[in-house]
């Protein structure tokens, strides 16, 4: 009788996928690098809006100090006629003013791409230039020029012998904002516009000169298709600076006094809040409210162009 030796079974144990400790020291190097930006996120984003929604759930009161009042302050602010009229303002001035300013962008942008523009490096810096010029500084200049006693206008409607153009008034004064606005940032969407135009395959352009594509098939065919993207970033830039609109009418105030209030935009107001007035937790609150508009008219945007996009 043969003996057979008896075979040892090897149990096998499922193995765990662990990670190897080279892949474990790639992550740590990865959140290594990460580190800086992520702590000055924290710092400069994350820690100011956290901070800002504390504040707007307090109201500091004459008699029991700095007291909590939850959602009282946001049930106030949304019947607040002052805060509603400038949002109300700003809402009008971005659904006017934004669409003339990348329209006008768009067709410059358009323009020095085409080929047929003689010294179009000229006319790109040009275009480009006022928005290196200081916010501050454009608005002096635009308000020196508006000025119905030394300025431009006034000089003007004294040639004239009538008031021809009167841009300190009150039925005026958002569209002379406008004007100020457009002259700034026409330039910066322009380059965004023509950056995305530059990104073009020379074989798309070939392809259509041999199909007979003219120059309005070739834009509304090709590169307006490609611009998608770089329009609907700038329409959400022009969002959030419309939401912004502070430093133009603050401004401008000197030069026309009882014509824009404290309360002229909603960021005017709450900076007339919190430092005039005293009221930092009420500032607070429109400063969140607003942030949540401006996000979610961003979101909208982006989804909406998207979905363009997939078409």
């Amino acid at each position: 009788m043969s003996t057979i030796a008896p075979a040892v079974a090897a149990q096998k144990t499922p193995t765990q996928k662990t990670p190897t400790r080279s892949r474990l020291d790639r992550q740590w190097a990865g959140l290594a690098f990460l580190a800086p930006f992520l702590t000055v996120f924290a710092l400069t984003i994350l820690a100011p809006v956290l901070y800002s929604l504390h504040l707007s759930l307090f109201r500091n009161r004459l008699i029991g100090g700095n007291s909590f009042v939850g959602l009282d302050n946001y049930i106030q602010a949304l019947s607040d006629p002052k805060f509603l009229e400038g949002l109300l303002r700003v809402s009008g001035f971005l659904f006017i003013q934004v669409p003339i300013m990348l329209a006008l962008a768009l067709v410059a942008a358009l323009a020095i791409d085409s080929r047929r523009l003689a010294g179009s490096p000229f006319f790109r810096v040009g275009i480009f230039l006022p928005y290196a010029v200081p916010g501050v500084v454009a608005v002096l200049m635009w308000g020196f020029m508006y000025s119905p006693r030394f300025g431009l206008a006034g000089n003007i409607n004294d040639f004239l012998g009538f008031d021809l153009a009167s841009p300190l008034t009150q039925q005026w004064i958002l569209v002379a904002i406008g004007n100020i606005v457009t002259w700034e940032f026409v330039g910066y969407n322009m380059l965004i516009f023509y950056s995305a135009l530059r990104t073009i395959p020379e074989e798309l352009y070939e392809a259509a000169s041999i199909d007979g594509a003219g120059q309005m098939r070739t834009i509304w065919s090709i590169k307006l298709p490609a611009l998608r993207g770089a329009i609907v970033i700038a329409t959400i830039f022009s969002i959030i600076g419309s939401y912004q609109l502070f430093n133009e009418p603050n401004i401008l105030r000197t030069s026309a006094p009882g014509l824009i209030q404290t309360y002229f935009t909603p960021n005017m107001y709450a900076y007339n809040l919190s430092f005039f007035g005293q009221q930092v937790n009420y500032a607070a609150t429109i400063a969140i409210i607003m942030g949540v508009v401006t996000a979610v008219l961003a979101y909208v945007v982006q989804v909406r162009g998207n979905r363009e996009a997939l078409r």
